[in-house]
């Protein structure tokens, strides 16, 4: 793996892909650990931490938060591995922060995702943080692959404003405009290969139009030492989303 071109890719498109980044011994490991921890930890969890697109069907569940906080073999995976590592490259500098979160759009109900800047959620400043996205199987246009807009973490931040989307309450209000229909690259990945993006860097997926294949991803998420978080401002919000979603 070349680290260098890696890095080069990560810094003038703000995401690169890294296929077989991981082993199939691996994969298949990430896919038990995460079925037995939906088995046995997710109906212990609190609501805030759990999204189904159905509440009331168990099979819809769409988005896991803090994995690593319930789970040694997670916190294992974020803290000290090969992804922290490659995360310390790609930022230039140690992490401060790491998290482990699940998505999934379950076959027939999957939602869009809507265009967005992770860092709106963040509230990072500088905005030193990424995410490795990590496909539990194949992922494609059909089933909602992401559709990442190049270049996009050189030009600030977008105006965001709310959306009906249960887990990404705010997109980008005015995506489609000017250049993003011919800087937008759809993102198609196997089981081993990762994606990687900048924390200020557009990205959506579509719904999923399969009606039998699922499209469930772990993403780990890095905060650099540098980054300072508006925690007030961002546990405000996200009070004032959880009492919407109640």
């Amino acid at each position: 793996m070349d680290h260098v071109a890696i890095k080069h890719a990560f810094e003038e498109d703000g995401f690169v892909k890294i296929s077989n980044f991981l082993s199939k011994k691996q994969s298949q490991e990430l896919q038990s650990k995460l079925d037995q921890f939906i088995e046995t930890v997710v109906p212990t969890m609190p609501k805030e931490h759990v999204f189904f697109e159905d509440q009331d069907n168990k099979s819809t569940l769409k988005q896991l938060f803090h994995l690593s906080k319930y789970d040694t073999y997670f916190e294992q995976l974020v803290q000290g591995s090969e992804f922290e590592k490659l995360a310390e490259i790609l930022l230039g500098e140690k992490m401060a922060k790491r998290q482990v979160e699940y998505f999934n759009k379950p076959p027939g109900v999957g939602k869009a995702t809507p265009p967005h800047q992770d860092n709106y959620y963040f509230k990072l400043s500088p905005p030193q943080a990424l995410t490795f996205w990590i496909p539990l199987e194949n992922v494609n246009e059909e089933n909602g692959c992401l559709r990442y807009l190049k270049k996009s973490h050189l030009n600030g931040m977008r105006s965001h404003g709310k959306t009906t989307t249960l887990g990404f309450s705010q997109g980008i209000v005015d995506y489609g405009t000017g250049d993003d229909p011919s800087n937008e690259v759809a993102m198609p990945v196997n089981v081993g290969d990762i994606l990687v993006h900048h924390s200020m860097t557009v990205h959506r997926a579509d719904q999923n139009k399969s009606t039998t294949r699922s499209r469930r991803v772990l993403g780990l998420v890095y905060f650099g030492e540098t980054a300072i978080e508006d925690t007030i401002t961002k546990e405000a919000y996200q009070k004032t989303l959880f009492e919407k979603e109640k």
